[in-house]
């Protein structure tokens, strides 16, 4: 390591030894903060205060010395026209009161107090309010346009230069331009850095409602995909479970005068349903009310339970017929439970259209890198008509779509050529690349 390395490093070490810089948490310098804002606050309520504060100091500070002293510098050999009271008062209001408007047009300002300090000038005239001239090219840069500042500067300099050569008996003409343009170049720097850090700072501020804003819009799109995904969750559970009770509670009320033994058999199913329905809702909840503990949790229904799934509706009435191939134990378990919904969903609408006296079959394979759902019935018994929604899709269609689309699948659905109603999903497994070089 080199000698310049070991020093660097060791500057390092100090600071990190020193701790954070004070100053900004400095009350001297939070004072001034709460001072620097209630004077915008007081410029925007009262916006001509402020000019014609500026107005009384440069008046107090250069013009009421020019009034108490007649002619120029007593150490200036040179020899400056004594103006009267009324031409001095008249040049100093020429050069202070556009002063007023200098925020509000700042180049007709400037043009006028630089036409007021050439006449001032051309007549031999010293005045200490010539700042005035200062203050407004200030201004001009802050509030103007930039368009304007090349020719203001060209100005400055010329009347400058008139400045320079007018006291050259005095004193050198470089020298006089130095000292002259150096301060007209402060005016400018200082009107530049003011301008830009006010720019960067309605930047921030804009950058900071703009986050603002797309952090209330997330907020809102969350709470409504989150409303959306509850929304169709209780429709799966209750929608299910209630289709398989009122199917059972019928069947079970037209069994009870006949064969009671199948009365009782449906009472207890509806019991096991409901319980069931009521488990799933309470994990649901559970997950999303605030609880001090962690809440409860049960896994999420997959592949495996399809065949517990098949026997709940075959208890109801219909038959229904479950083949599987492929390896299904491999999927994914946010898959898996997409299947589930969507067989689930399937069977529910022909138990509700089609009635307990459908036949259904249920077909799931994998084949390579593709998963099919297939689930069609056989419509109402007797009838040749559809068993699925007939108007309008309904939430529960939208569900099963809404479910495949988050993993890149297709549902359809719509009337079998010989009766009844067909729904088929279909999936792409394979991998989707990762820009990073590896899948996702």
């Amino acid at each position: 390591m080199s000698s310049d390395d070991t020093a660097g490093a060791e500057v390092l070490s100090r600071l990190r030894q020193q701790g954070p810089d004070p100053l900004p948490g400095h009350p001297l310098v939070a004072r001034l903060a709460q001072g620097g804002q209630r004077m915008r606050q007081a410029d925007r309520d009262h916006p001509w205060a402020l000019d014609t504060a500026v107005v009384a100091g440069v008046f107090l500070m250069f013009c009421v010395p020019d009034l108490v002293h007649d002619g120029g510098p007593g150490d200036l050999p040179t020899a400056f026209t004594r103006l009267p009271v009324a031409g001095t008062l008249a040049l100093q209001a020429g050069l202070l009161l556009p002063l007023l408007w200098r925020r509000r047009t700042p180049s007709v300002a400037f043009a006028v107090i630089t036409a007021i300090f050439l006449l001032q000038w051309s007549l031999g005239a010293f005045l200490r309010a010539d700042a005035a001239l200062l203050v407004a090219l200030y201004s001009l840069v802050l509030h103007g346009r930039l368009r304007h500042l090349p020719w203001a500067c060209a100005a400055m300099a010329g009347a400058l230069v008139l400045v320079a050569v007018r006291v050259s008996t005095a004193v050198s003409v470089w020298d006089a331009l130095f000292f002259l343009l150096s301060t007209a170049t402060a005016a400018v720097a200082l009107g530049l850095a003011v301008r830009i850090r006010r720019a960067q700072l309605a930047a921030l501020r804009e950058r900071a409602a703009s986050l603002e804003i797309e952090r209330d819009q997330r907020s809102r799109l969350a709470t409504a995909t989150e409303r959306t995904r509850v929304a169709r969750e209780m429709h799966d559970i209750i929608g299910h479970n209630l289709s398989v009770i009122i199917t059972l509670a019928d069947a079970g009320a037209y069994a009870a005068d006949v064969t009671p033994e199948r009365g009782n058999e449906a009472l207890r199913l509806i019991g096991d349903t409901g319980r069931q329905a009521l488990g799933e809702l309470r994990r649901m909840l559970g997950v999303l009310r605030e609880q001090t503990g962690a809440p409860e949790l049960n896994p999420q229904p997959g592949v495996a339970d399809l065949d517990a799934l098949c026997a709940r509706i075959r208890a109801a009435g219909p038959q229904v017929v479950y083949r599987s191939g492929g390896r299904l134990d491999a999927l994914d378990r946010g898959v898996q439970l997409m299947v589930y919904r969507i067989v689930q969903e399937a069977l529910t609408n022909a138990l509700k259209h089609a009635g307990p006296g459908t036949r259904a079959h249920v077909m799931l394979t994998v084949e390579g890198s593709q998963l099919r759902v297939r689930v069609q019935d056989t419509g109402p018994p007797g009838g040749t008509g559809q068993s699925g929604p007939s108007h309008e899709e309904g939430h529960g269609l939208a569900g099963m779509k809404e479910r495949a689309a988050l993993y890149g699948g297709t549902v359809t659905a719509g009337p079998a050529p010989g009766g009844g109603w067909t729904v088929e999903a279909g999936l792409d497994l394979t991998p989707i690349p990762d820009p990073s070089g590896g899948p996702t």
